[in-house]
Protein backbone atom coordinates (compact mmCIF):
# COMPACT_ATOMS: atom_id res chain seq x y z
CA UNK A 1 0.00 0.00 0.00
CA UNK A 2 1.48 3.02 -1.43
CA UNK A 3 2.43 5.57 2.06
CA UNK A 4 1.11 8.84 2.55
CA UNK A 5 4.37 10.67 0.72
CA UNK A 6 4.09 8.74 -1.92
CA UNK A 7 3.78 10.73 -4.99
CA UNK A 8 3.86 8.14 -8.00
CA UNK A 9 0.62 8.90 -9.08
CA UNK A 10 1.10 12.91 -8.88
CA UNK A 11 4.77 12.33 -10.57
CA UNK A 12 2.68 10.15 -13.68
CA UNK A 13 0.56 12.59 -13.80
CA UNK A 14 3.52 15.44 -14.88
CA UNK A 15 3.81 13.88 -17.74
CA UNK A 16 1.12 15.21 -19.35
CA UNK A 17 1.09 18.28 -21.48
CA UNK A 18 0.99 21.04 -20.04
CA UNK A 19 2.51 20.34 -17.33
CA UNK A 20 5.57 18.79 -18.61
CA UNK A 21 6.66 21.58 -20.33
CA UNK A 22 6.10 23.45 -17.02
CA UNK A 23 7.70 21.54 -14.67
CA UNK A 24 10.85 22.02 -17.23
CA UNK A 25 10.68 25.37 -16.95
CA UNK A 26 10.89 25.08 -13.32
CA UNK A 27 13.55 22.67 -13.13
CA UNK A 28 15.70 25.28 -15.24
CA UNK A 29 15.11 27.93 -12.77
CA UNK A 30 16.86 25.38 -9.96
CA UNK A 31 19.41 24.13 -11.81
CA UNK A 32 19.68 25.73 -15.50
CA UNK A 33 22.26 28.70 -14.50
CA UNK A 34 24.42 25.85 -12.56
CA UNK A 35 24.55 23.66 -15.66
CA UNK A 36 24.84 26.04 -18.18
CA UNK A 37 28.12 27.52 -16.44
CA UNK A 38 29.52 24.30 -16.05
CA UNK A 39 28.37 23.10 -19.78
CA UNK A 40 26.82 19.94 -18.05
CA UNK A 41 23.55 17.98 -18.61
CA UNK A 42 20.89 17.44 -15.62
CA UNK A 43 22.49 13.76 -15.96
CA UNK A 44 26.09 15.00 -15.59
CA UNK A 45 25.42 15.74 -12.12
CA UNK A 46 24.58 12.24 -10.87
CA UNK A 47 28.28 11.08 -11.70
CA UNK A 48 29.96 14.31 -9.16
CA UNK A 49 27.49 14.33 -6.21
CA UNK A 50 25.86 10.65 -6.56
CA UNK A 51 22.38 9.41 -7.36
CA UNK A 52 20.41 10.57 -3.75
CA UNK A 53 21.53 13.63 -4.00
CA UNK A 54 20.43 14.44 -7.89
CA UNK A 55 17.16 13.15 -7.25
CA UNK A 56 16.89 15.40 -3.80
CA UNK A 57 17.43 18.42 -5.79
CA UNK A 58 15.04 17.44 -8.34
CA UNK A 59 12.58 16.67 -5.87
CA UNK A 60 13.25 20.58 -4.45
CA UNK A 61 12.32 21.45 -7.81
CA UNK A 62 9.36 19.52 -8.24
CA UNK A 63 8.13 20.66 -4.90
CA UNK A 64 8.37 24.38 -5.96
CA UNK A 65 7.00 23.14 -8.94
CA UNK A 66 3.55 21.93 -7.00
CA UNK A 67 2.94 25.32 -5.69
CA UNK A 68 2.81 27.07 -8.79
CA UNK A 69 -0.17 28.52 -10.75
CA UNK A 70 0.75 28.85 -15.20
CA UNK A 71 -0.55 30.46 -17.68
CA UNK A 72 -2.51 27.72 -18.81
CA UNK A 73 -5.99 28.74 -17.46
CA UNK A 74 -4.07 29.73 -14.38
CA UNK A 75 -4.40 26.29 -12.99
CA UNK A 76 -2.31 24.55 -10.50
CA UNK A 77 -1.36 20.40 -10.96
CA UNK A 78 -2.34 19.58 -7.59
CA UNK A 79 -5.40 20.98 -8.26
CA UNK A 80 -6.14 19.34 -11.35
CA UNK A 81 -4.47 15.79 -10.12
CA UNK A 82 -6.47 15.75 -6.86
CA UNK A 83 -10.03 17.02 -9.20
CA UNK A 84 -9.57 14.07 -11.71
CA UNK A 85 -7.44 11.14 -9.37
CA UNK A 86 -7.96 12.20 -6.12
CA UNK A 87 -10.15 9.34 -5.89
CA UNK A 88 -7.21 6.88 -5.84
CA UNK A 89 -5.19 8.42 -3.22
CA UNK A 90 -5.40 7.62 0.60
CA UNK A 91 -6.39 10.14 3.34
CA UNK A 92 -2.79 10.51 4.19
CA UNK A 93 -1.47 10.82 0.38
CA UNK A 94 -4.31 13.30 -0.19
CA UNK A 95 -3.37 15.43 3.24
CA UNK A 96 0.35 15.35 2.25
CA UNK A 97 -0.22 16.68 -1.60
CA UNK A 98 -2.83 19.20 -0.56
CA UNK A 99 -0.23 20.85 1.88
CA UNK A 100 2.51 20.57 -0.84
CA UNK A 101 0.37 22.80 -2.52
CA UNK A 102 0.51 25.75 0.03
CA UNK A 103 4.37 24.95 0.80
CA UNK A 104 7.39 27.32 1.45
CA UNK A 105 10.75 25.93 1.47
CA UNK A 106 12.65 27.91 4.19
CA UNK A 107 15.84 27.57 6.32
CA UNK A 108 16.16 25.81 9.92
CA UNK A 109 18.30 25.51 12.27
CA UNK A 110 17.94 21.96 14.24
CA UNK A 111 17.55 21.36 17.74
CA UNK A 112 16.45 18.81 20.56
CA UNK A 113 17.06 15.78 18.23
CA UNK A 114 15.39 12.61 19.59
CA UNK A 115 16.60 9.73 16.59
CA UNK A 116 14.33 8.41 15.21
CA UNK A 117 11.78 9.98 16.48
CA UNK A 118 11.90 14.00 16.17
CA UNK A 119 13.44 17.18 16.30
CA UNK A 120 12.40 20.98 17.11
CA UNK A 121 12.99 22.91 13.85
CA UNK A 122 13.30 26.93 14.89
CA UNK A 123 13.09 28.96 11.40
CA UNK A 124 16.04 31.58 10.55
CA UNK A 125 14.54 33.58 8.12
CA UNK A 126 10.78 33.80 8.63
CA UNK A 127 11.36 33.63 12.69
CA UNK A 128 8.47 32.53 15.19
CA UNK A 129 9.12 29.36 17.96
CA UNK A 130 10.89 26.12 17.11
CA UNK A 131 8.51 23.37 15.59
CA UNK A 132 8.20 19.90 16.66
CA UNK A 133 8.98 17.75 13.31
CA UNK A 134 7.84 14.16 13.39
CA UNK A 135 11.12 12.69 11.42
CA UNK A 136 12.68 9.04 11.06
CA UNK A 137 15.36 8.82 8.75
CA UNK A 138 16.93 12.59 8.76
CA UNK A 139 16.99 12.60 13.05
CA UNK A 140 19.51 9.29 12.94
CA UNK A 141 22.66 11.50 10.89
CA UNK A 142 21.39 15.28 12.11
CA UNK A 143 23.40 16.77 15.03
CA UNK A 144 22.54 19.92 17.06
CA UNK A 145 22.77 23.35 15.61
CA UNK A 146 22.60 21.82 11.81
CA UNK A 147 21.05 23.76 9.11
CA UNK A 148 18.81 22.69 6.84
CA UNK A 149 16.64 23.74 3.78
CA UNK A 150 13.84 22.17 3.79
CA UNK A 151 9.63 22.25 3.56
CA UNK A 152 7.58 21.63 6.42
CA UNK A 153 3.62 20.26 6.15
CA UNK A 154 1.20 19.14 8.55
CA UNK A 155 -0.33 16.12 7.80
CA UNK A 156 -2.90 14.69 9.54
CA UNK A 157 -1.79 16.65 12.93
CA UNK A 158 1.72 16.21 12.82
CA UNK A 159 4.49 18.68 11.07
CA UNK A 160 6.98 16.36 8.65
CA UNK A 161 9.45 17.05 6.18
CA UNK A 162 8.88 16.95 2.62
CA UNK A 163 11.12 14.89 0.42
CA UNK A 164 14.00 17.80 -0.69
CA UNK A 165 15.73 18.71 2.13
CA UNK A 166 19.54 20.07 1.64
CA UNK A 167 22.31 20.29 4.57
CA UNK A 168 23.02 23.77 4.85
CA UNK A 169 26.64 24.96 6.09
CA UNK A 170 27.32 28.56 7.36
CA UNK A 171 29.12 29.39 4.14
CA UNK A 172 25.70 28.29 2.41
CA UNK A 173 23.19 30.47 4.81
CA UNK A 174 25.35 33.52 4.36
CA UNK A 175 25.12 33.51 0.07
CA UNK A 176 21.19 32.70 0.54
CA UNK A 177 20.84 35.43 3.03
CA UNK A 178 23.05 38.03 0.64
CA UNK A 179 20.67 36.24 -2.63
CA UNK A 180 17.66 37.20 -0.18
CA UNK A 181 18.55 40.56 0.45
CA UNK A 182 18.77 41.62 -3.23
CA UNK A 183 15.71 39.77 -4.13
CA UNK A 184 13.65 41.74 -1.51
CA UNK A 185 15.66 44.94 -1.92
CA UNK A 186 17.19 44.64 1.44
CA UNK A 187 20.21 47.07 1.73
CA UNK A 188 23.69 46.15 2.03
CA UNK A 189 24.84 45.63 5.46
CA UNK A 190 21.31 45.90 7.12
CA UNK A 191 19.74 42.65 8.26
CA UNK A 192 16.91 40.59 6.49
CA UNK A 193 13.49 41.63 7.64
CA UNK A 194 11.04 38.62 7.92
CA UNK A 195 9.85 37.52 4.98
CA UNK A 196 6.16 36.76 3.99
CA UNK A 197 5.36 33.05 2.49
CA UNK A 198 4.74 33.96 -0.64
CA UNK A 199 7.86 36.54 -1.28
CA UNK A 200 9.63 33.29 -0.09
CA UNK A 201 7.32 31.00 -1.64
CA UNK A 202 9.08 32.65 -4.98
CA UNK A 203 12.84 32.70 -4.36
CA UNK A 204 12.43 28.46 -3.95
CA UNK A 205 15.05 28.55 -6.58
CA UNK A 206 17.59 30.41 -4.50
CA UNK A 207 18.08 27.69 -2.59
CA UNK A 208 18.81 24.90 -5.05
CA UNK A 209 21.16 27.22 -7.02
CA UNK A 210 23.31 28.28 -3.61
CA UNK A 211 23.56 24.69 -2.54
CA UNK A 212 24.28 23.12 -5.94
CA UNK A 213 27.17 26.25 -6.01
CA UNK A 214 28.58 25.54 -3.01
CA UNK A 215 28.92 21.98 -3.38
CA UNK A 216 30.36 21.96 -6.63
CA UNK A 217 33.09 24.34 -5.36
CA UNK A 218 33.83 22.34 -2.61
CA UNK A 219 34.07 18.95 -4.54
CA UNK A 220 36.28 21.03 -7.16
CA UNK A 221 38.77 22.16 -4.63
CA UNK A 222 39.23 18.39 -3.48
CA UNK A 223 41.94 17.49 -4.92
CA UNK A 224 41.08 13.88 -3.42
CA UNK A 225 38.16 13.56 -6.14
CA UNK A 226 40.48 14.42 -9.02
CA UNK A 227 43.71 11.96 -7.84
CA UNK A 228 44.65 10.16 -11.01
CA UNK A 229 47.10 7.64 -11.89
CA UNK A 230 49.84 8.00 -14.98
CA UNK A 231 47.32 6.45 -17.11
CA UNK A 232 44.87 8.93 -15.83
CA UNK A 233 42.27 6.38 -14.38
CA UNK A 234 41.13 8.19 -11.08
CA UNK A 235 42.62 6.55 -8.05
CA UNK A 236 40.12 3.86 -6.83
CA UNK A 237 42.64 0.91 -4.84
CA UNK A 238 42.17 -2.80 -5.38
CA UNK A 239 43.07 -5.53 -2.72
CA UNK A 240 43.01 -8.71 -5.21
CA UNK A 241 42.83 -12.41 -3.18
CA UNK A 242 43.72 -15.05 -5.11
CA UNK A 243 43.26 -18.77 -2.92
CA UNK A 244 45.70 -21.01 -3.25
CA UNK A 245 44.72 -24.51 -4.85
CA UNK A 246 44.32 -27.28 -2.53
CA UNK A 247 47.69 -28.82 -2.27
CA UNK A 248 49.54 -25.54 -3.68
CA UNK A 249 52.81 -24.14 -1.37
CA UNK A 250 54.06 -21.13 -1.68
CA UNK A 251 56.88 -22.19 -3.08
CA UNK A 252 54.78 -23.42 -5.81
CA UNK A 253 53.96 -19.84 -6.65
CA UNK A 254 57.88 -18.14 -5.83
CA UNK A 255 58.60 -20.55 -8.49
CA UNK A 256 56.30 -19.34 -11.06
CA UNK A 257 57.36 -15.72 -10.33
CA UNK A 258 61.01 -16.51 -10.79
CA UNK A 259 62.72 -15.31 -13.73
CA UNK A 260 59.62 -13.46 -15.23
CA UNK A 261 60.50 -9.45 -16.22
CA UNK A 262 57.13 -7.82 -14.96
CA UNK A 263 57.96 -9.01 -11.45
CA UNK A 264 60.68 -7.42 -9.76
CA UNK A 265 61.56 -9.43 -5.92
CA UNK A 266 62.21 -7.08 -3.35
CA UNK A 267 61.65 -10.02 -0.65
CA UNK A 268 60.77 -14.29 -0.39
CA UNK A 269 57.15 -12.79 -0.20
CA UNK A 270 56.98 -9.69 -2.26
CA UNK A 271 57.47 -8.34 -5.91
CA UNK A 272 56.77 -5.21 -7.67
CA UNK A 273 54.55 -6.14 -10.80
CA UNK A 274 56.17 -3.49 -13.67
CA UNK A 275 54.87 -2.23 -16.95
CA UNK A 276 58.04 -3.77 -19.53
CA UNK A 277 56.20 -2.46 -22.85
CA UNK A 278 56.35 1.06 -23.68
CA UNK A 279 53.85 3.54 -21.63
CA UNK A 280 50.27 3.40 -23.26
CA UNK A 281 49.84 7.20 -25.07
CA UNK A 282 47.14 8.51 -23.38
CA UNK A 283 45.87 12.19 -23.05
CA UNK A 284 45.29 12.95 -18.87
CA UNK A 285 42.72 14.86 -18.06
CA UNK A 286 42.90 16.44 -14.89
CA UNK A 287 40.54 19.15 -12.57
CA UNK A 288 41.66 22.33 -10.85
CA UNK A 289 44.47 21.10 -8.35
CA UNK A 290 44.18 17.64 -9.52
CA UNK A 291 47.36 15.18 -8.57
CA UNK A 292 49.18 12.37 -10.32
CA UNK A 293 50.55 9.29 -8.47
CA UNK A 294 53.20 8.25 -10.29
CA UNK A 295 55.70 5.41 -9.19
CA UNK A 296 59.09 4.53 -10.81
CA UNK A 297 61.89 1.69 -10.04
CA UNK A 298 65.14 3.17 -8.90
CA UNK A 299 67.31 2.18 -11.69
CA UNK A 300 65.22 0.73 -14.63
CA UNK A 301 63.20 3.54 -14.51
CA UNK A 302 60.02 0.83 -15.14
CA UNK A 303 56.99 2.29 -13.89
CA UNK A 304 55.34 -0.28 -11.28
CA UNK A 305 51.84 -0.95 -11.54
CA UNK A 306 51.48 -2.67 -8.42
CA UNK A 307 52.39 -5.18 -5.23
CA UNK A 308 52.03 -8.70 -5.18
CA UNK A 309 52.46 -10.35 -1.51
CA UNK A 310 52.39 -13.95 -0.16
CA UNK A 311 50.34 -14.10 2.75
CA UNK A 312 49.41 -17.53 4.12
CA UNK A 313 47.41 -19.48 1.51
CA UNK A 314 46.78 -16.23 -0.09
CA UNK A 315 48.57 -14.47 -3.17
CA UNK A 316 47.63 -10.57 -2.94
CA UNK A 317 47.41 -8.00 -6.04
CA UNK A 318 47.66 -4.76 -5.04
CA UNK A 319 46.65 -1.87 -7.31
CA UNK A 320 45.31 1.77 -7.59
CA UNK A 321 42.88 1.58 -10.28
CA UNK A 322 40.26 -0.27 -11.86
CA UNK A 323 41.61 -0.91 -15.50
CA UNK A 324 45.13 -1.83 -13.66
CA UNK A 325 43.51 -4.79 -11.57
CA UNK A 326 41.59 -6.07 -14.75
CA UNK A 327 45.20 -6.51 -16.38
CA UNK A 328 46.83 -7.98 -13.15
CA UNK A 329 44.10 -9.75 -12.48
CA UNK A 330 44.58 -11.63 -16.15
CA UNK A 331 48.12 -11.69 -15.34
CA UNK A 332 48.09 -13.63 -12.39
CA UNK A 333 45.46 -16.00 -13.68
CA UNK A 334 47.65 -17.10 -17.05
CA UNK A 335 50.83 -16.96 -14.74
CA UNK A 336 49.79 -19.21 -11.66
CA UNK A 337 46.67 -20.88 -13.77
CA UNK A 338 45.63 -24.31 -11.48
CA UNK A 339 47.41 -22.89 -8.79
CA UNK A 340 45.03 -20.36 -7.67
CA UNK A 341 41.52 -20.55 -7.16
CA UNK A 342 38.79 -17.34 -8.37
CA UNK A 343 40.12 -14.29 -6.62
CA UNK A 344 38.61 -12.39 -4.46
CA UNK A 345 38.12 -8.21 -4.87
CA UNK A 346 38.04 -5.70 -2.40
CA UNK A 347 37.70 -2.20 -3.34
CA UNK A 348 38.65 0.84 -1.01
CA UNK A 349 38.44 4.80 -1.92
CA UNK A 350 41.62 7.43 -0.99
CA UNK A 351 39.55 8.69 1.79
CA UNK A 352 38.76 5.14 2.62
CA UNK A 353 42.29 4.31 2.90
CA UNK A 354 43.39 7.33 4.56
CA UNK A 355 40.79 6.80 7.17
CA UNK A 356 42.36 3.29 7.98
CA UNK A 357 45.84 4.72 7.73
CA UNK A 358 44.86 7.09 10.48
CA UNK A 359 43.02 4.58 12.31
CA UNK A 360 45.95 2.47 12.59
CA UNK A 361 48.65 5.00 13.29
CA UNK A 362 46.19 5.76 16.39
CA UNK A 363 46.07 2.52 17.57
CA UNK A 364 49.75 1.95 17.46
CA UNK A 365 50.71 5.09 19.09
CA UNK A 366 47.79 5.15 21.83
CA UNK A 367 48.49 4.74 25.40
CA UNK A 368 46.27 2.31 27.39
CA UNK A 369 44.45 4.99 29.63
CA UNK A 370 40.91 4.07 30.63
CA UNK A 371 38.05 5.55 28.74
CA UNK A 372 36.81 7.96 31.97
CA UNK A 373 40.49 9.06 32.90
CA UNK A 374 41.20 9.69 29.22
CA UNK A 375 37.51 12.04 29.59
CA UNK A 376 38.65 13.39 32.14
CA UNK A 377 42.45 14.61 31.28
CA UNK A 378 40.23 16.22 27.64
CA UNK A 379 37.92 17.60 29.38
CA UNK A 380 39.91 19.66 31.85
CA UNK A 381 42.17 20.58 28.59
CA UNK A 382 39.51 21.76 27.08
CA UNK A 383 38.12 24.03 29.76
CA UNK A 384 41.58 25.59 30.21
CA UNK A 385 41.71 25.96 26.41
CA UNK A 386 38.01 27.67 26.16
CA UNK A 387 38.59 29.95 29.00
CA UNK A 388 41.41 31.37 27.50
CA UNK A 389 39.71 31.82 24.46
CA UNK A 390 37.28 34.28 25.78
CA UNK A 391 39.62 36.72 26.35
CA UNK A 392 41.56 36.34 23.21
CA UNK A 393 40.07 37.42 19.61
CA UNK A 394 38.10 35.43 17.53
CA UNK A 395 37.84 35.79 13.91
CA UNK A 396 33.91 35.15 13.80
CA UNK A 397 33.35 38.17 16.06
CA UNK A 398 35.22 40.73 14.01
CA UNK A 399 38.35 40.13 15.91
CA UNK A 400 36.74 41.14 18.94
CA UNK A 401 36.96 38.49 22.34
CA UNK A 402 33.91 36.96 23.30
CA UNK A 403 33.67 38.89 26.52
CA UNK A 404 34.01 42.22 24.08
CA UNK A 405 31.38 41.06 21.78
CA UNK A 406 28.29 40.34 24.26
CA UNK A 407 28.17 43.87 25.34
CA UNK A 408 26.39 44.63 22.08
CA UNK A 409 23.28 43.11 20.49
CA UNK A 410 24.47 42.55 17.40
CA UNK A 411 27.97 40.91 19.02
CA UNK A 412 25.55 38.82 21.40
CA UNK A 413 24.14 37.67 18.45
CA UNK A 414 27.69 36.55 16.60
CA UNK A 415 28.44 35.11 20.26
CA UNK A 416 25.59 32.44 20.09
CA UNK A 417 26.64 31.99 16.45
CA UNK A 418 29.62 31.19 17.32
CA UNK A 419 28.83 28.75 20.16
CA UNK A 420 26.72 27.41 18.23
CA UNK A 421 29.36 26.04 15.69
CA UNK A 422 31.50 24.80 18.26
CA UNK A 423 29.35 22.77 19.29
CA UNK A 424 27.90 21.69 16.04
CA UNK A 425 31.39 20.80 15.17
CA UNK A 426 32.34 18.98 17.94
CA UNK A 427 28.70 16.35 18.34
CA UNK A 428 30.04 15.67 14.16
CA UNK A 429 32.85 13.96 15.43
CA UNK A 430 32.45 10.19 13.76
CA UNK A 431 32.57 8.37 17.70
CA UNK A 432 30.04 9.55 19.95
CA UNK A 433 31.68 7.95 22.67
CA UNK A 434 35.22 10.25 22.07
CA UNK A 435 36.07 12.57 24.80
CA UNK A 436 35.57 15.66 22.57
CA UNK A 437 32.45 14.72 21.55
CA UNK A 438 31.00 14.08 25.12
CA UNK A 439 32.58 17.66 26.30
CA UNK A 440 29.68 20.07 27.31
CA UNK A 441 29.58 24.12 26.46
CA UNK A 442 27.19 24.88 28.92
CA UNK A 443 29.43 26.42 31.09
CA UNK A 444 30.65 29.30 28.34
CA UNK A 445 26.79 29.86 27.56
CA UNK A 446 26.15 31.02 31.25
CA UNK A 447 29.61 32.15 31.56
CA UNK A 448 28.82 35.14 28.70
CA UNK A 449 25.69 35.71 29.86
CA UNK A 450 23.26 34.03 26.93
CA UNK A 451 22.22 30.95 28.55
CA UNK A 452 18.89 32.34 27.84
CA UNK A 453 18.98 32.85 24.21
CA UNK A 454 20.43 28.98 23.63
CA UNK A 455 17.09 27.83 22.05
Amino acid sequence: MPTSHDLSGLMKFLSREPWRECFAEVLDDHLGPILDAGDMEFDDLEALIGGDLTMTLWGCAFEDFLTQEFEVDEVNIVDEYLRRRGWTESTGAKAYIKALRTSVMSLYEVTNIVPGESLMARDLIRGGEPVRVSEGTATKSLKQWDKIAARIVPVLGKSVFAGGLLAFSNEMQDLLLDGLKRLDGTEKGKSLPSLADDVLREAAFLFTIVWVTETLGRIANDTTRSMQNFEGDDILFHDIRFPLASGATQKDIAARFNDLPELSQETNKFWNWLQIDPAPTKTISKGAGGLSIDTTMDGSGNRVLGNVELKGRFVHLSVNSAARADKGRRFLSEVLGELVRSPLTEIRTMEQMMAERSHTQHANTAPEIPPEIAEQIVHQFLDTRYRETLDHPVGMLGNKTPREAVKTSKGKQQVVDWLKYLENQTARHPDPSDPMTTYSFQWMWKELGVEALRK
